[in-house]
């Protein structure tokens, strides 16, 4: 056996999380990583491309929920040459259990693949960082108190009284160098509290990114949370075949269950002894608010900040962002305003942390506009639900060339499918046939049928159900090429 390679760093990326005070553009189905921001980028591809673009780097591993799988990997997809020569590596989840779970998960991975000494670096998928070059080098600070198996935080020097993000009290430099002891954790604070410790300096806001070795983390873990570490180590026995191979691995749903849902903050750092920090100024931002959000857009003169098209009269301090339709405001100040094709955000902007509140009355509800947009990723492509009503839905379909939705039968509806574009490979009953372009055909309820493109152009087609029942639940799967049968 070659001797593994312990020089490389590991990023690790954790893509997970409901994003719900950015409601109504991160949604359950959709969330926080995947937004767009101005420059046509998501949050989770600039948090590769920052992983990717730091020294001796040759693989990165994100930590995701199944269901984000085939959307993650298109967004990397969609990066082309700017990760050229790093390979992404999944780690599946069947269900979220916090970031102790995912981090211990990433550790053993990562043990399992480079070894003991392999330093692995956890960077959330849903930060913005600006200054990659001072990122890059507080990373390197990181690695060299990581070798001296110390498990390493990374701590933003304030800049406001923040009363939304945890601190940590720094102790003193280690070696003579940048890097801080840790004196204690302390959880969001009130106004008074962050006002105090802006006052006194020593203070640093809590990232959530970490660098340690792979197996010192695990072996602190194991003598500070010896329930988690063993559930942990159990799930890992669980979800590693020895025939393994490919870029992902799905981990064991039934083992993960016993393992703790806790933070590895409270599991773990807050109850470790040799914890360092590395103080940062990077421009850093965990983007979890509209009010953050703002901040990364310049404002016009009256202090306006628009992503879209606005007419804003005798109005000053507002955030605007449009999907699509003009919005015009008059007279309004520091009122935050987020349009969608289905939902429509109005909120002070001192309110904004408050926008959790309306995804859980979506939630009692059982809106779907908490989970899903009116465009639904799927595996095979994507849907967009035009119009509905009692009885009848209309969607717009489109397959990516060599995919197919699953053998399915609906019990509730039956489907007309009108081709717009491309040429459809259609599976109805027991007869198997191609529609093209500007041809249709009708599904009944009951029927088997499955719905493929053979072509190498993306297929486009109206779909119009109708029927009694029309949820997105009313399907029986017998076969699919992405495991959801």
């Amino acid at each position: 056996m070659q001797p593994k390679n312990i020089s490389k760093l590991s990023p690790v990326i954790l893509c997970g999380g409901a994003g719900t005070r950015l409601w109504p553009v991160s949604r359950e189905a959709v969330p926080k990583p995947f937004m767009r921001l101005a420059d046509g980028q998501s949050l989770l591809q600039k948090a590769y491309l920052r992983a990717a673009s730091l020294a001796d780097v040759s693989h990165v591993l994100v930590v995701t929920n199944r269901e984000y799988y085939f959307q993650t990997r298109d967004e990397f997809k969609d990066l082309g040459d700017a990760i050229r020569g790093i390979t992404p590596h999944f780690l599946l989840e069947p269900f979220g259990r916090n970031t102790a779970a995912a981090i211990a998960l990433a550790a053993h991975e990562i043990k399992t693949r480079e070894g003991d000494g392999a330093i692995m670096l956890v960077l959330p998928a849903d930060h913005m960082i600006a200054d990659l070059k001072a990122f890059s080098a507080a990373v390197g600070e990181a690695q060299l108190l990581a070798k001296q198996n110390r498990l390493v935080t990374f701590g933003i020097k304030p800049t406001s009284p923040e009363i939304g993000y945890g601190y940590i009290d720094c102790g003193a430099p280690i070696d003579g160098g940048v890097g801080r002891e840790v004196t204690r954790f302390v959880e969001k604070p009130s106004l008074e509290k962050a006002q105090e410790y802006l006052a006194k300096g020593s203070y640093l806001w809590n990232s959530g990114m970490f660098c340690y070795s792979a197996g010192n983390f695990l072996a602190v873990a194991n003598k500070v949370a010896p329930d988690l570490a063993a559930a942990v180590a159990k799930t890992w026995e669980a979800t590693v075949q020895p025939s393994h191979a490919g870029d992902m691995l799905e981990i064991d749903a039934q083992t993960l269950q016993s393992v703790p849902n806790i933070s590895v903050d409270y599991a773990v750092m807050e109850r470790a002894a040799n914890v360092a920090v590395v103080p940062c100024e990077f421009g850093w931002s965990d983007i979890g608010s509209w009010a953050a959000m703002s901040e990364l857009v310049a404002p016009d003169a009256d202090g306006n900040r628009v992503v879209g098209e606005a007419i804003l009269v005798d109005s000053t301090n507002n955030y605007v962002q449009s999907a699509g339709r003009l919005v015009a405001a008059i007279g309004l100040d520091d009122v935050v305003i987020v349009d969608t094709p289905d939902a429509v955000l109005v909120a002070p902007r001192s309110r904004s942390q408050d926008v959790r509140l309306i995804v859980e009355q979506l939630k009692q509800r059982n809106h779907a506009a908490y989970r899903f947009h009116q465009r639904v990723h799927r595996p095979w492509g994507t849907y967009t639900v035009l119009q509905e009503g009692p009885q009848f839905k209309i969607k717009r379909i489109e397959v990516k060339p060599g995919a197919s939705l699953s053998l399915q039968m609906h019990h509730h509806r039956s489907e007309h499918w009108i081709v717009v574009s491309g040429t459809a490979k259609v599976v109805n009953g027991d007869k198997e046939f191609l529609v093209r372009t500007n041809e249709s055909t009708y599904i009944p309820a009951g029927h088997k049928h499955r719905l493929s493109n053979p072509a190498v152009l993306n297929l486009v087609m109206i779909e119009v159900q109708s029927g009694e029942y029309l949820g997105e639940d009313d399907i029986v799967r017998f076969d699919d090429k992405y495991g959801r049968s």
